[in-house]
């Protein structure tokens, strides 16, 4: 399940190696927490100034981590996922998780070239001790967040996401969390829970001959396919880039002559920006849509070029 990113300012010093050897310990257990916890729990979820409350429970047999994801409030919404892919989900939860990147994938070795770790204090979340991760940006193309981690389990039990002024954008946060507490019928479908299946879009995707000509460092493409419009006739270029923990998605589209208008949007944490781009084959719109600031998604949408080969970082 993705965990959303956090950021919190609290009392409290240690000598910087002090700090640095235990962030770095601490990154290396998140990084493996989740593929080794049962646990349950209810958590917050605040975005753009609106509020969600949320049941998850985790169950971890064997080689198989089954997770199930309830809505508690506003529309019924429920998502199953079995070793990291969906089985069966409503339709909005499944939107949602879709792109979702969970923290089970990081790599802290890797992200120390981007991102610099340190501990910054002690709280409690849902009643539990917890230690403060501050995971900082080292330049001003990804946010900054950091995590309160569970001193038993590692696991994040709350966070909050900024932008590159130190305006929050995203909070995540238990309420009750216990972890072992899963049971088998915990992780059951319930009767609304629709089975989703990957395995179409996969075998229909087809190679793109699109690149980037700049990406931030770190950022890495990890996904592509060209899929038929829902809106016109005109098949869509999709590219997935990440730097291991932002995620930035951008469509292509022919525009055959269709006569448009370029845009930029933030709400929350995620920015959309669309730039129309002549090309030897005719116009096309670039939609670039992720958590990143919005200068950002500007540049990579510019910077999109016919062609296989991408960047290189």
């Amino acid at each position: 399940m993705r965990v959303i990113p956090l950021f919190v300012v609290l009392g409290g010093w240690l000598s910087m190696p002090a700090f640095a050897a235990e962030a770095d310990l601490l990154m290396q257990r998140l990084a493996a927490a989740e593929k080794k916890q049962s646990y349950q729990g209810t958590f917050v979820y605040e975005r753009n100034g609106s509020f969600s409350s949320h049941a998850v429970w985790q169950l971890v047999d064997g080689q198989q981590l089954r997770e199930r994801l309830l809505q508690l409030d506003g529309p019924a919404a429920e998502v199953v996922i079995v070793n990291g892919k969906i089985q069966c989900a409503t339709e909005d939860m499944a939107s949602q998780v879709r792109e979702a990147t969970p923290w089970r994938q990081l790599e802290p070795e890797a992200l120390s070239k981007w991102y610099s770790f340190q501990v910054i204090g002690e709280s409690r979340v849902a009643g539990r001790p917890t230690v403060a991760l501050a995971v900082r940006p080292r330049d001003q193309h990804r946010y900054g967040f950091e995590l309160h981690l569970d001193r038993e389990t590692s696991l994040p039990l709350k966070s909050l996401l900024l932008d590159e002024s130190g305006q929050l954008l995203e909070r995540f946060q238990f309420t009750h969390f216990a972890p072992g507490s899963a049971e088998p019928a915990d992780v059951e479908a319930g009767t609304d829970c629709k089975p989703v299946s990957l395995a179409v879009e996969q075998k229909e995707a087809t190679p793109t001959k699109w690149r980037s000509d700049w990406l931030p460092d770190g950022f890495q493409l990890i996904d592509s396919n060209v899929r038929p419009s829902p809106a016109s006739k005109e098949s869509v270029t999709w590219l997935s880039y990440s730097d291991g923990i932002a995620r930035v998605s951008v469509f292509i589209e022919p525009l055959d002559g269709a006569v448009v208008e370029d845009a930029r949007s933030q709400m929350g944490p995620t920015v959309a920006v669309s730039k129309r781009i002549s090309t030897a084959g005719g116009d096309v719109m670039v939609t670039v849509i992720g958590e990143i600031p919005l200068g950002t998604a500007e540049r990579i949408a510019l910077s999109m070029r016919a062609g296989a080969d991408q960047a290189s970082q």
